[in-house]
């Protein structure tokens, strides 16, 4: 795991590979209670009966759950222990090319893209990849905008 320590040592690192994650094994559990807390329970997610008939030949993640992965996987990568806060604030260019579908591994691949001087510190923009184990699209693509403040 990559950690940060400073602003310099981040800005050094623009364009910087951060690595890969491990695996990890998309559970119908997972995707239920995801349905769950958002109230999303569109039945190619939560109704294997349903879903088998279907275009996927089964029950398939939300592509936000996937999404929200990013924080889990991000720990894996890098560690931002500059000084002051950090607060998400959005993200860019998201993408869902390929549905994961439940059962399937994914894994996160991330680089630096972008830290710009803003009045309250710096934003950094990472450029994260989620692969699916097997597959050549991956499931989403994703550019994280982080306001660092210092």
């Amino acid at each position: 795991m990559r950690v940060f320590s400073t602003f310099e040592e981040l800005e050094g690192a623009v364009g910087e590979s951060l690595g890969a994650t491990e695996w990890l094994e998309v559970t119908q559990e997972r995707v239920d209670a995801f349905a769950d807390a958002t109230d999303d329970h569109q039945w190619i997610h939560v109704d294997a009966e349903r879903a088998a008939a279907g275009p996927f030949g089964g029950t398939i993640a939300h592509g936000y759950l996937t999404l929200s992965l990013l924080p889990r996987f991000s720990q894996e990568l890098f560690s931002l222990e500059t000084p002051g806060a950090r607060l998400n604030y959005g993200i860019n260019k998201v993408r869902f090319p390929n549905p994961v579908k439940v059962g399937a591994r994914i894994r996160a691949t991330a680089q630096v893209g972008e830290v710009t001087p803003v009045a309250a510190g710096r934003q950094l923009v990472t450029r994260f990849t989620i692969e699916i184990e097997g597959e050549e699209k991956p499931a989403a693509v994703a550019e994280t905008v982080v306001l660092l403040l210092g």
